[in-house]
């Protein structure tokens, strides 16, 4: 399986984002986000937070996270986890992920409130740079009926 350049995702088609309002989410949202990352950083798209030597694609993600956990915090999220993925152990063979993290947000207004930020928005080309492809999939709190165990 090769993945072209059409296969790959980086930021969200306007179409996504309004069948996520269209969910109309009330109450916590966790954002999964899996992460293929480049060798070697590409800060073509953002030319002025470009380091004076190349950095490999975690180190521009690293930068990423730095500049953006304080935006996060102010509207009440959080990254929960954080962790190195490798290939998948069901689905295609030799294919996977480098790194998972979940963000928690009290609303899904919180996080719009903190994704559309001017400050947070002037370190995103970090990610940019980072990140070769991704995936970031909205979830929200399952309702356990009362009395009923959680299968896990």
């Amino acid at each position: 399986m090769t993945l072209t350049d059409s296969d790959r995702f980086l930021d969200p088609s306007d179409r996504n984002v309004a069948d996520l309002m269209a969910r109309r989410i009330s109450g916590p949202i966790t954002m999964l986000n899996v992460l293929r990352l480049r060798e070697i950083a590409d800060y073509s798209r953002s030319p002025n937070l470009a380091p004076v030597a190349p950095i490999s694609g975690r180190e521009a993600y690293d930068r990423y996270v730095e500049h953006t956990l304080p935006y996060l915090a102010a509207t009440g999220g959080e990254v929960f986890y954080m962790g190195n993925a490798g290939n998948y152990l069901i689905g295609p063979e030799g294919h996977g992920w480098d790194l998972v993290l979940m963000v928690r947000q009290k609303s899904l207004e919180d996080f719009l409130s903190f994704a559309s930020n001017d400050g947070y928005l002037k370190g995103v080309g970090h990610r940019t740079a980072a990140v070769w492809d991704s995936r970031i999939l909205p979830l929200v709190d399952a309702v356990v009926p009362i009395g009923r165990p959680v299968r896990t």
